[in-house]
């Protein structure tokens, strides 16, 4: 049996420009919270996570690896 999905986070993220970004950011988050689901949109320069973490676990993974979160 699956763990429920959380509610779905978005985080306005700086700095990320290609694959190993949406390679790094998925992976921190996931590290946290292996079910997670993380879609990573350069375009917009977003990162949307559907996880149990709270908002500011997810902010502060992402800011680990050297991106900075707006807002």
């Amino acid at each position: 049996m699956s763990k429920p999905e959380g509610p779905t986070i978005t985080l306005k993220v700086e700095g990320m420009s290609c694959g190993h970004c949406v390679k790094a950011v998925t992976a921190a988050i996931q590290a946290k919270d292996p079910d997670a689901k993380v879609v990573v949109d350069l375009a917009d320069g977003t990162v949307k996570a559907e996880t149990a973490l709270p908002r500011h676990v997810v902010s502060m993974a992402v800011e680990e690896e050297g991106y900075a979160v707006k807002g």
